[in-house]
Order: C-alpha cells, then structure tokens, then sequence
C-alpha cells in the first residue's frame, strides 16, 4: 500500500526514495551492497524491470554504481567541490600552482589522456576569440580523472598569434599551467566569463566520462579575457555532474 499523496509516484520511484532514505539514514554505507533486484521483488511485490529502473535511479543520481557479477553498491566516490571563483583567483595559477589543484585539494587529480595541436576553429569558436577569417588557434583536450574515476573533459582553444611556439603548445605548459604562460606572454588573463548548463552527454561524452545511461553532465563554458578585453582562452568543459558540487562564494 501506498501513502495518501505518493499515489501517482511511479513504484520504481517510490523503492528508489526509500533506498535513498536508508542511505541518508546510515543503513547503508559508502561501499555497502544494496538489495537485489530479487530483494527488492520480494520486499515491494514488484516486477523485475521495475526493481530494475529503481537501482537504476540511484546510478543516474550517483549515489550507487553497479559492479558487474556483484550488484550494485553505495557509491564510496567524493564529489569534487569546484570553487569557481577561488581556483580562477592569480594568486592560485600565479605562485605556480593548477587552478585543478583547488577542485582537489589533497586527492590527487590526474589527467589521463592530453592532445594538443593547431586547429582551424569553427565560427563560433573564431567569433567568441575575435579573430579572423583564416587565423588558427591551439587547442588542448585534456581528460580529467580522479580516484580511478573519469571526472572532467576540457579543450581549451588559444589564438595562435599569441601562444605559437610558446610552451602553452606543449603537453606540459609547465607550473602555474596554461595562465601562467599567457602571463609571460604578456597577456595575462584578469576577468573570466562562464557559461554553465545541465544537458544530456553525447556517445562519444558517455564513453570518456564512463557515464551510466541517463547521467546528465555540466557544461561550462569559460572564456578569459586580458586588460585590454581581448578573449585569449575559450574552454569548454564537460563535468559528470554526479561528481562535482558547483561552489560560488561571493561578497553582495
């Protein structure tokens, strides 16, 4: 039977609210196992797709994850807690530190896979760079992975006018990362813009993030600009958005 109220809530729904509430409560630990998908048919007398579909919310949701030939348990991950004025702050990319290294504090965050190479950009790329018809820009795509876990997928695009044969064209830009460089190019960034969204992954994002089937990410867009206003950095992030908290923490 079901409470006055929760009637319409499909039963999927209401096996996956109660497991939450266990969860939340302590009955079930980071790393714990949760009940079968026969469990749960014997608890709530309910058909196997739709013990199925409840499990499977609390995937999507990243609060379990399935291990093939065990079951599913209660997700041990961390979310990252991505402060998004404080990393971007000189004093952080400045002393030569990442701005990632403010995302994960004392766990280490790897980045497991790096391309660099000139590119013509599309239209809206040389739009929002104000460059050029014919005018080129370097562009770093980077994957992010933390705890074993692919977290983070980011290309960052850079007017090759200005980081051309720097070291902003090498795998490793060095300490202080990709702003330190710009910086003593002479085009140190001083104001940032992001954009964010929530969106359904592409295939190609599901398979590099190793996302579960109906896990939306984050999109963010950041673009940094110099004194003088000229955009010299346009980076488009794709975050697991079961892994990361969005922080801001501002004076009014």
């Amino acid at each position: 039977m079901t409470s006055q109220g929760n009637t319409r809530q499909p039963k999927y729904q209401r096996i996956a609210d109660a497991l939450r509430t266990a969860i939340q409560a302590g009955e079930y630990g980071p790393g714990d196992r949760l009940p079968g998908e026969n469990d749960l048919m014997a608890t709530y007398d309910v058909a196997r797709m739709t013990a199925r579909q409840a499990l499977g919310v609390l995937q999507n949701q990243g609060i379990a994850e399935a291990r093939k030939g065990a079951g599913v348990f209660v997700r041990a991950f961390k979310p990252l807690r991505r402060r998004g004025i404080q990393r971007l702050a000189q004093e952080q990319w400045g002393s030569g530190r990442s701005i990632w290294s403010a995302d994960a504090g004392d766990r280490e965050l790897v980045v497991d896979r790096i391309e660099v190479s000139e590119v013509e950009p599309d239209d809206r790329i040389a739009h929002a760079l104000g460059l050029p018809s014919g005018a080129r820009v370097w562009a770093r795509n980077r994957r992010f992975v933390l705890d074993g876990k692919p977290v983070l997928v980011a290309t960052s695009y850079l007017p090759s006018d200005i980081v051309g044969e720097s070291a902003v064209t090498q795998v490793d830009t060095g300490s202080g990362g990709t702003y330190a460089r710009l910086a003593e190019l002479g085009h140190a960034p001083v104001h940032f813009r992001e954009e964010i969204r929530s969106r359904m992954p592409s295939a190609d994002e599901a398979e590099r993030l190793a996302l579960s089937m109906g896990t939306p990410v984050i999109q963010i867009i950041r673009t940094a600009f110099t004194e003088g206003g000229r955009a010299v950095e346009i980076n488009e992030m794709t975050l697991d958005s079961a892994s990361y908290v969005l922080e801001y923490d501002f004076d009014a």
